[in-house]
């Protein structure tokens, strides 16, 4: 692992500014993925390349890249860069040892839909040129190709959920947010920010609450700096005053990102966000799910089925503090998502349109329009 550019942003750089570098990146010359080292915000901008598989799954099990889309995308970028290095001669030395890369890097976030599904796509691509009669350089060609692809639709899906969610909300709107599903979480514009960008760029005035998003504070260190960076009003508070800022009357809509969405509506979203929902429904604030397709998930019927990743105790005992604030010994329960149920939920906002209760016949309504736009 390289970094290759590092800016101190303690004052916003006007040489480097976050918003001009793209969070995940492919520098083919060189043979490498370059992220932005999430972990490192806001106090540095750290441009780092990955080359090889430990590098690439390090940067997703440790969150120096993270979101649903980026991690798709780096997913994606990162086995066309690791195909390179396999055989060249023999497709089923390469293909063998495709396989062993992709389900390594499969294993690095098991709740994170878009992994899998990048994954999915890129070996899709593999076996189709293969069946067609492609060489083993030509299906690298393809990979390619399929990678950047994935790369340009996380863009354009963005947008067009931004578009969608900016139909939710008006001029002078209080939104809140939990966790990162900004453009630190994608390419660029986010998803749960998509909304908000797009509103700035046309001329609204809105004001954001940010969840500090404990333990790993991605709240306070991703959102609060992209959205400030950017010049958006925004303001911090813990998770714990979410309830209060809703029923002060200061927030109109919640939009959060998420990582896997079931069959009945159920959302995986970061630790925290199913508080919020409940918060919002006792105080009559409508709260959207903003969510690409391709993190709903049709196989899993409901959110019981989706697993949960587990994380280090040392998170929420030491991480970010000069000493250990919590005994020695004492028991830590750290999943790094929870299920905010489909009740909860007012409205999941994709690239094709608003899914509404009941869910499981909205999304046959968007996956209908999926499948239209894909014909055209």
């Amino acid at each position: 692992m390289e970094t290759i550019n590092k800016t101190d942003t303690g004052k916003i750089s006007k040489e480097v500014r976050l918003m001009d570098v793209d969070t995940v990146a492919l520098d083919d010359a060189n043979d490498a993925v370059v992220i932005i080292d999430q972990t490192k915000l806001p106090g540095t901008i750290e441009l780092v390349s990955l080359r090889t598989a430990q590098e690439i799954w390090d940067a997703i099990y440790l969150l120096r890249v993270r979101g649903a889309p980026a991690i798709g995308v780096t997913a994606a970028f990162g086995m066309y860069v690791l195909a390179k290095g396999m055989p060249m001669d023999d497709f089923d030395s390469f293909y063998r040892e495709f396989v062993q890369k992709r389900d390594y890097l499969d294993s690095s976030r098991p709740t994170a839909v878009n992994l899998s599904w990048a994954l999915k796509r890129m070996d899709g691509v593999v076996r189709a040129s293969h069946e067609a009669g492609r060489s083993v350089p030509g299906i690298l060609e393809d990979l390619k190709t399929e990678a950047e692809a994935i790369r340009n639709e996380d863009i354009a899906v963005c947008r067009k959920i931004g578009e969608y969610g900016l139909s939710l909300i008006g001029d002078g709107d209080g939104i809140l947010t939990h966790c990162n599903a900004g453009r630190l979480a994608a390419v660029r514009y986010g998803t749960a920010t998509a909304p908000i960008y797009l509103g700035q760029e046309r001329g609204y005035h809105l004001r954001v609450f940010c969840d500090e998003t404990r333990p790993l504070l991605q709240g306070a260190r991703l959102t609060a700096f992209e959205l400030s960076a950017s010049g958006i009003d925004t303001t911090l508070i813990c998770d714990n005053m979410s309830g209060m800022v809703m029923k002060n009357g200061w927030v109109d809509a919640v939009f959060v990102g998420c990582d896997r969405v079931a069959a009945n509506g159920d959302t995986a979203n970061k630790i925290g966000t199913s508080m919020a929902a409940l918060a919002a429904r006792q105080y009559g604030v409508p709260f959207y799910v903003c969510a690409p397709t391709s993190t709903i998930d049709m196989n899993t019927p409901t959110g019981a089925e989706i697993k949960i990743e587990q994380r280090k105790p040392e998170e929420v005992t030491e991480m970010w503090y000069k000493e250990r604030m919590a005994p020695e010994g004492v028991k830590v329960f750290n999943p790094a998502f929870d299920v905010t149920d489909h009740e909860l939920i007012a409205g999941i906002v994709t690239e094709f349109g608003i899914a509404r209760p009941p869910y499981e016949e909205s999304f046959k309504e968007i996956f209908a329009r999926k499948e239209a736009a894909a014909k055209k």
